[in-house]
């Protein structure tokens, strides 16, 4: 089996005329790496009290384990810039705020692999200038 390559399937689709077709923003971004991320600093203050809770989540169970990782490291997932887009959306200010009463982390398949990650880092001993690298190297 033949996989075509994100450069061959740019390629591909550029070319063609005869039908439109609509790829992520990603695919166009420049590859991983491109974008220099701004991760804010995180608020000394910070809590999880705004995260969404167990029974918030009862339609969603498959997110609750994501949910409670996050809602025990307020302070690192204060620390880190969601890479889906979400930064420009009013009240974002972390990766923390996608996650914080229904926003972007109940649909948004780049937060929660992102709070995966940055949970797991963390859970490993991790400190979050690693947790940054980590999260610019795969999804920066």
């Amino acid at each position: 089996m033949s996989h075509t390559s994100r450069r061959d399937f740019i390629t591909l689709v550029a070319g063609s005329t005869a039908s439109a077709v609509v790829a992520p923003w990603w695919l166009f971004a420049g590859g991983r790496g491109s974008r220099q991320t701004q991760h804010p600093d995180p608020r000394p203050d910070v809590d999880a009290s705004r995260v969404l809770s167990a029974e918030e989540l009862a339609k969603f169970p498959n997110l609750m384990p994501l949910y409670d990782g996050i809602r025990a490291i307020p302070h690192i997932a204060d620390g880190i810039e969601c890479m889906c887009g979400c930064a420009g959306e009013p009240g974002y200010r972390s990766l923390l705020s996608c996650f914080e009463e229904g926003r972007m982390a109940l649909g948004c398949m780049v937060c929660q692999s992102e709070g995966r990650m940055v949970v797991r880092l963390h859970n490993a001993g991790r400190t979050l200038a690693q947790i940054r690298e980590a999260v610019d190297a795969r999804f920066g």
